[in-house]
C-alpha cells in the first residue's frame, strides 16, 4: 500500500490552516501540481503535512512529498467525480469553517493581549505586591504505628541524633538522607503533617502526628522568606493566564452583545446526540 493511500483516512477529516510563510524562494502560492484546471499550491501541502498523525510526521521530507502530493492529487481527481458537497458534507465544511474563523480569532486576541504593560501589571499583582510567603525545611521519621513514633521521641529527649535515627528507623524514601524533606511552602504537605510543621520553633520536634502513610515525627530545621521569582522565570506562566483572561474577557461580550437564542436546542433530549439518522447523507 503506497504512502499516499495510507493518508487518505487520516487527512481527510481535517481542516487545512494556511500558516504564513516568510521564506525566500518557493511562497506559499508556489503550484506544485495541477488537476483538470485546479492548482494545487506548496502550502496546501504544508498545511496538510502539518496536520498529519505524528508518525507520519517522522517521515524523511522525499517520502512525505511524494506522497502528500499523491494524496492531494488523487483527492482533486476523486472530487471532481462529483458535483457538489453533500449535506453531511456541508455540515462538515460549516463546523471546520466555524472552528477555524474562531481559532484565527482567538490566535489574534491572544497575541494582542500580552504586552509589556500587561506583564508587568500582572507580574506586580501576583508576586511584587503581594504578602511573602514563608518556607519551611523540616526532616521526618516515619514508622507505622504511634508506639514506635513515642518511643522515638523519647529517645530523642534522651539526647539521640535525629538524622541518625531517621537512616536507621524512618521507612519513607527520605531515611537515607537523614530524613529531610527539603524546602517546602504552604499547601505542599498533607494538611496534619503541615500544621504540625509550621507550629513549631526551629530546632525543636513534634509529638507524633498520623497521616494516611503513618506516623511521623517531625523536626522543623528553618525556615525562610521566599523570595519573589524575576518576571523573566514567569513571563511565560503570566502570557498564558493574561491570554486566557483575555479571551473569557472576549468571550464574555461577545454572548452578551450578540444574538443568541438557544432555547428550541435546550428543550431537546440530549440522547438526541446518539442518534446517526440525524447526520444528513
Amino acid at each position: 500500500m503506497s504512502l499516499s493511500t495510507r493518508l487518505i483516512p487520516a487527512v481527510l477529516a481535517l481542516g487545512l490552516a494556511l500558516p504564513a510563510s516568510a521564506q525566500d524562494g518557493p511562497t506559499p502560492e508556489t503550484v506544485v501540481a495541477t488537476v483538470n484546471g485546479t492548482d494545487i499550491t506548496l502550502a496546501h501541502m504544508v498545511a496538510l503535512r502539518a496536520r498529519l498523525p505524528q508518525q507520519y510526521q517522522q517521515l524523511p521530507p522525499d517520502v512525505l512529498f511524494s506522497g502528500i502530493l499523491d494524496q492531494l492529487v488523487q483527492q482533486q481527481l476523486l472530487a471532481d467525480t462529483e458535483e457538489g458537497l453533500s449535506p453531511g458534507g456541508q455540515v462538515t465544511i460549516d463546523n471546520e469553517t466555524r472552528a477555524i474563523l474562531a481559532n484565527q480569532a482567538i490566535r489574534s486576541i491572544a497575541e494582542g493581549a500580552v504586552t509589556d504593560a500587561a506583564l508587568e501589571a500582572a507580574y506586580e499583582a501576583q508576586f511584587a505586591s503581594a504578602e511573602p510567603d514563608t518556607e519551611y525545611n523540616a526532616s521526618h521519621i516515619l514508622v507505622e504505628t504511634e508506639e514506635e513514633a513515642l518511643a522515638i521521641v523519647e529517645e530523642l529527649e534522651g539526647g539521640a541524633d535525629f538524622a541518625t535515627l531517621a537512616q536507621e528507623r524512618s521507612t519513607g524514601p527520605s531515611g537515607p538522607n537523614g530524613g529531610n524533606l527539603g524546602w517546602f511552602g504552604a499547601g505542599a504537605m498533607v494538611p496534619a503533617f503541615e500544621e504540625a510543621a509550621v507550629s513549631l520553633e526551629p530546632g525543636t520536634v513534634s509529638e507524633p502526628v498520623e497521616t494516611q502513610f503513618g506516623w511521623h515525627v517531625i523536626q522543623l530545621n528553618e525556615t525562610r522568606i521566599a523570595e519573589a521569582p524575576p518576571l523573566d522565570a514567569v513571563r511565560a506562566e503570566l502570557a498564558e493566564e493574561i491570554q486566557r483572561a483575555a479571551i473569557d474577557a472576549v468571550i464574555a461580550d461577545l454572548t452578551e452583545a450578540g444574538e443568541v437564542d438557544r432555547d428550541a436546542g435546550d428543550a431537546l433530549d440530549p440522547s438526541v446526540l446518539n442518534d446517526p439518522a440525524l447526520i444528513p447523507e
